[in-house]
C-alpha cells in the first residue's frame, strides 16, 4: 500500500497522457487519517465514473457506540453519513474537463432511509459503551480529462486535496452536527419500533397525528410547504404508543380487515393511501411522514394493461375464458386490466408467507413505562425490509384499478348472466382473502357504495382530515340494499407455486455473459430484454432496482435448478443477503445498491417476458 504523496506524484506524471493510463492508479493509498481505495478506473471520460472507497478507522471517525448499537440505528447512521458526504462533495467538487470530469458523488437518494451499500460502520465489536465506530464510504469519481487526455494536476487536486477535505467534514464525528445526527437515528428507530407494534395491536397501519401527508408535486416528494393540513386521527380510531425516543405519540390505527377510504375528489383519499403505501419504508426527519408506518408486507395492487403473465393461476378471480383459455396456468403477452390485476394479487400471495410468530421486542422488567420503551430491543427480522414471514396487505386505489375487476353491480348481473362473465369481482373475494388467508385490504373507493357491505372500517377524507364513518356506511347499506348476488363461492381458492425454468432467465447479451442496466426506478435492461416496472409503485430508489438486477443474476447462478419454486428461490436469496449483506450480489464492492423487498424482487422476475414456469403444487393461501 502506497501513500498520498506517491499518488500525487503519479498523477502529475500522468498529465497529458492518454486517458487509459489512469488505470495505473488502481490500488490502495494511506492518507494518514484514512485509507483511499481505488477499486475501478473508468476507461473513458464519458464512461461510468471510477469507483472509490475511503476507510476511516474508529480512532479517527470516533462515532459513539450509542449511534449504531442496534440494526435500526446502524442503518440510520449509515444513511446520515452518506447524505453528509454527498452534501460535502457537492459543495467542493466542480467540473474539471470533459465528460464526467471533476465529479465526486455518492448514490442518489430521496426521502426514504434505506439500507445501502454506500456506507458501513466499522466497529471493534466489543459492545462496550465506550466503543467508537469508523466508516467505510463508497463513492464515484469522474477523473479529469481534456478531450481524452489526462489532466494530472486537476486529478491530484481532486484526490489529494478535495477528498481529504470531504472526509474530514463529513466522516469525523467531531465535525458533524451531533444533535442532527442523533435526531436522524432516533427518528428511524422510533419508526421501526412503531412498525413492530402493529401486529400485536391487530393493526396494519398507523398515521401519527401532526403528519404532513401532501407532497409538493408529482415529481417532488418533499412535504408541501404552504397550506398543508396536519393529519388528525378520528377519536374512535386513535391509538397511543410510547416510543423509545419521542415518548407518547397518538395517531390513527387502521385495524386488520377490510378498510375503505372514501370521500370527495381532491380531499386526500389517494394522498392518504400513498402515505400508507410508502409506510413500509422509513423516512428522514422533516419529511412529514416519519411516523406513518405500515405492515412491512403491504403491497400496492393495480391494473397493468399490457404486462406479460407467465403461468399464474388466476382462477380464484377469472375462469372459463373464451376459446377455452386456461386460467389455472395463465399465459399472456398482453394482459388486460382485469387479468393483470388478478395476476398481481396472486403473485403477491405466492411469495408472501404466513408469520410463524408475532414479531415482538423484548423489554426489561422492573422499570417504568418510559424507561421500558427506551430499553426496547428491535426484532431485526422485522427491521429489515425483506419482511420475513408476513402475510401481505393489499393496497388498492380505484383510480388505478380495473372497474370490471372491482365491481359488478346488480343491473349488470341481470344483463350478463354469471355463466357468461369470466370475472369474479374483487368485492366478492375480499372478505374471503381475509377469512381464509389473513390478507387485509385497504381500498380507496369513492365510486361504489356496494363495498359498504363488505367493509369492516370506513374512513372518510374531508379537506385532508379523516373521519370514522363506519356506522353511517353500515346504516346506509342496511337501508339501501343493493340486492346484488354474491359470486365468490365458498372459499377464496388455492395458490399455485411455480418453478421458473432456468433457461428463461438469460442475462447475457452478445459476448457478455451478464448485461444488466437500470434506468431510473421503472425500467431494467436484463440481457436482451427491457423489463417495464413503471407500475410497481413501491420501488422508490434506483439503487433498489440495481440490487434487484444483481439479485436476479445471483438467483439464476446459485438457486434456479428447475426444481425450486419462485418463493423458495427468493427465500434463499434474501437469507443470503441477510447473512452476508448485499455485497454478495456482486464480485466487487458496489456503492449504489439499496435494500429491496421480496415483493418487488418477484415483480421484476414476473415481468420478464421470456419467463417460463411449471406448476409445482397448490397450497392454501
Amino acid at each position: 500500500m502506497t501513500n498520498k504523496e506517491s499518488l500525487q506524484r503519479h498523477l502529475l506524471q500522468l498529465d497529458n497522457r492518454g486517458y487509459k493510463a489512469y488505470k495505473d492508479i488502481q490500488g490502495s493509498y494511506d492518507f494518514s487519517e484514512f485509507r483511499l481505495i481505488i477499486d475501478y478506473v473508468q476507461g473513458d471520460p464519458f464512461a461510468s465514473p471510477s469507483k472509490f472507497r475511503v476507510i476511516v478507522p474508529p480512532n479517527i471517525a470516533q462515532i459513539p457506540y450509542q449511534l449504531f448499537n442496534s440494526r435500526s440505528r446502524e442503518i440510520a447512521l449509515r444513511d446520515y453519513l452518506t447524505r453528509q458526504f454527498d452534501k460535502a462533495a457537492h459543495s467542493i467538487s466542480s467540473k474539471r474537463g470533459t465528460g464526467k470530469s471533476g465529479m465526486i458523488a455518492v448514490t442518489r437518494f430521496g426521502q426514504e432511509v434505506l439500507e445501502r451499500t454506500s456506507a458501513f460502520i466499522i466497529s471493534s465489536n466489543t459492545s462496550d459503551i465506550e466503543d467508537l465506530g469508523g466508516v467505510e464510504l463508497r463513492f464515484a469519481v469522474g477523473l479529469p480529462a481534456g478531450g481524452r487526455s489526462i489532466l494530472g494536476r486537476q486529478a491530484a487536486e481532486m484526490l489529494c486535496e478535495d477528498i481529504p477535505q470531504i472526509v474530514s467534514t463529513s466522516l469525523k464525528y467531531a465535525n458533524l452536527n451531533a444533535a442532527e445526527c442523533r435526531r436522524h437515528v432516533e427518528t428511524v428507530e422510533d419508526a421501526d419500533w412503531l412498525r413492530q407494534q402493529l401486529a400485536e395491536n391487530r393493526l396494519v397501519a398507523f398515521v401519527a397525528d401532526g403528519s404532513i401527508l401532501p407532497r409538493r408535486s408529482g415529481v417532488d416528494d418533499r412535504p408541501l410547504l404552504n397550506n398543508a393540513v396536519a393529519f388528525q386521527s378520528p377519536p374512535s380510531l386513535k391509538v397511543e404508543f410510547n416510543c423509545p425516543n419521542r415518548g407518547l405519540m397518538s395517531g390513527m390505527g387502521i385495524p386488520a380487515g377490510i378498510t375503505l377510504i372514501v370521500g370527495g375528489g381532491y380531499h386526500g383519499k389517494s394522498t392518504l393511501l400513498r402515505a400508507i403505501e410508502l409506510g413500509v419504508y422509513n423516512r428522514i426527519p422533516g419529511d412529514g411522514r416519519e411516523c406513518v408506518v405500515t405492515n412491512p408486507a403491504a403491497v400496492k395492487i393495480r391494473a397493468e394493461d399490457g404486462r406479460s403473465v407467465a403461468g399464474v393461476d388466476i382462477s380464484p378471480f377469472i375462469n372459463h375464458l373464451p376459446q377455452g383459455r386456461d386460467t389455472a396456468q395463465f399465459y399472456t403477452e398482453n394482459a388486460s386490466g382485469s387479468t393483470s390485476q388478478a395476476a398481481n394479487i396472486i403473485e403477491a400471495l405466492e411469495v408472501g408467507r404466513k408469520k410463524k410468530e408475532e414479531g415482538r421486542g423484548k423489554k426489561e422488567e422492573g422499570r417504568g413505562k418510559r424507561e421500558e420503551a427506551q430499553s426496547f430491543v428491535l426484532d431485526t427480522e422485522l427491521v429489515a425490509i425483506s419482511e420475513g414471514d408476513l402475510v401481505p396487505v393489499l393496497l388498492v386505489d380505484e383510480d388505478t384499478a380495473a372497474t370490471n375487476f372491482m365491481i359488478r353491480d346488480r343491473r349488470m348481473q341481470e344483463l350478463i348472466a354469471k355463466d357468461k362473465e369470466p370475472i369474479t369481482p374483487f368485492i366478492d373475494k375480499v372478505k374471503q382473502l381475509y377469512a381464509d388467508c389473513g390478507v387485509s385490504t385497504i381500498l380507496v373507493m369513492g365510486g361504489s357504495g356496494d363495498y359498504f357491505d363488505v367493509a369492516d372500517t370506513v374512513i372518510a377524507m374531508e379537506n385532508f382530515q379523516a373521519y370514522n364513518v363506519t356506522k353511517k356506511a353500515k346504516d346506509i347499506a342496511k337501508n339501501y340494499s343493493v340486492s346484488r348476488a354474491v359470486e365468490g363461492g365458498e372459499n377464496f381458492g388455492k395458490i399455485t407455486q411455480r418453478v421458473p425454468i432456468p433457461a428463461s432467465l438469460d442475462p447475457s447479451r452478445g459476448r457478455r455473459d451478464v448485461r444488466v442496466k437500470v434506468r431510473d426506478v421503472d425500467e431494467l435492461a436484463f440481457g436482451t430484454e427491457d423489463i417495464d416496472l413503471g407500475a410497481v409503485e413501491q420501488i422508490v430508489d434506483s439503487g433498489q432496482l440495481r440490487a434487484i438486477a444483481a439479485a436476479m443474476v445471483y438467483a439464476k447462478q446459485q438457486y434456479m435448478d428447475g426444481k425450486r419454486t419462485l418463493s423458495e428461490i427468493i427465500d434463499l436469496v434474501m437469507a443470503d443477503i441477510d447473512a452476508q449483506g448485499m455485497d454478495i450480489l456482486s464480485p466487487f464492492p458496489e456503492g449504489d445498491f439499496a435494500m429491496f423487498r421480496r415483493f418487488e424482487f418477484a415483480a421484476a422476475i414476473n415481468r420478464l417476458r421470456s419467463l417460463s414456469v411449471v406448476a409445482k403444487m397448490t397450497v392454501d393461501c
